[in-house]
């Protein structure tokens, strides 16, 4: 496949649904590998350092005294002017196609509940993965000087990241809770999945098979949370949003479970009121037999929901 002099490129083996958008021309100004990638460094660059630098000059070197709702709306802004905002105008530069390159499709109702079953599964599944992985990296922790001192670093960065987001997501009205709830769950959901989901992973469709594309975009995914404990739960979430958007062909899938898994986690708080439900790190003992059953049985439920996805797909394509 030829990469210059605007080249018209599609996808690899879409059907039906998954070829919903192949009556439009994607032409690409660069090599889609190489899109990708400024997508990643740009929205790294942008977001992290950026919009890093511009919170320290506003706010200064201490963090913790900024009034919260200013750093609400900083984070927010951030989102939208150094996340959204560029995958957006890389899709329209790079591709000159926005609607099929992000996979601007409404899906119907039937698809929708399919995947939020499946998020249901995953999100305690996944905690259910931190546990075992916790635990077992307290035991070598106690067994290695070496693994302790790597373990006593990830805290310490980990620390700063809960009080963060602790921060972010306390509320003391029905009011702030709806802030919250738009600048932690709906904000990201949107921004995050238009550039990785949308734009990314549809950059990587056009040079890697579907798996290799969703799972490459995960693990960019999980790097730029920047959760030490946590990037695991954080790249298998990723796979899980990238095989909705590509056997769907539509962003609006992932992003409402990206919104759902985030709203979760701020309505738990909320309602519970407990500092635990954000923390990745080890923490104390854990019934390790009872994490393992109940990891298992939930990994072959959510391989159900998954094969019932599949099927439904499948028939989708021979009707």
């Amino acid at each position: 496949m030829q990469e210059e002099n605007n080249p018209n490129i599609q996808p690899e083996n879409k059907k039906g649904i998954r070829n919903y958008f192949d009556d439009q021309i994607i032409s690409s100004q660069i090599s889609p590998v190489a899109a990708a990638f400024i997508g990643l460094v740009g929205a790294f660059f942008l977001y992290q350092i950026i919009g890093g630098l511009l919170t320290i000059i506003i706010f200064g070197f201490d963090i913790k005294d900024a009034p919260v709702n200013s750093m609400r709306l900083m984070t927010m802004a951030g989102q939208i002017l150094f996340i959204l905002l560029p995958a957006l105008l890389f899709s329209k530069v790079f591709y000159n196609n926005v609607t099929a390159i992000i996979r601007i499709r409404i899906p119907g109702w039937k698809e929708i509940l399919l995947f939020i079953l499946g998020i249901v599964i995953l999100t305690p599944l996944l905690q259910s993965y931190l546990y075992i992985q916790n635990h077992f990296i307290e035991l070598w922790a106690k067994n290695s000087s070496f693994i302790n001192s790597i373990k006593e670093l990830l805290d310490s960065v980990n620390e700063l990241l809960e009080h963060a987001y602790g921060d972010l997501i306390s509320a003391n009205s029905v009011y702030e809770g709806i802030f919250v709830v738009i600048v932690v769950a709906l904000v990201p959901a949107i921004c995050e999945e238009f550039m990785f989901r949308g734009f990314i992973q549809r950059s990587f469709e056009f040079k890697l098979k579907p798996f290799r594309a969703a799972l490459v975009t995960a693990l960019f995914f999980g790097i730029y949370h920047f959760n030490p404990y946590g990037i695991i739960p954080l790249v298998l979430l990723g796979l899980y949003f990238g095989f909705a958007a590509y056997i769907s062909n539509s962003i609006v899938i992932p992003v409402i479970l990206h919104f759902l898994n985030n709203f979760a986690a701020v309505i738990l708080y909320f309602a519970l009121g407990d500092e635990d439900l954000i923390k990745s790190a080890p923490k104390g003992e854990v019934d390790i037999q009872s994490s393992i059953i109940t990891f298992f049985g939930l990994l072959v439920l959510f391989g159900g929901v998954i094969s019932l996805i599949i099927k439904y797909y499948s028939r989708a394509e021979n009707r």
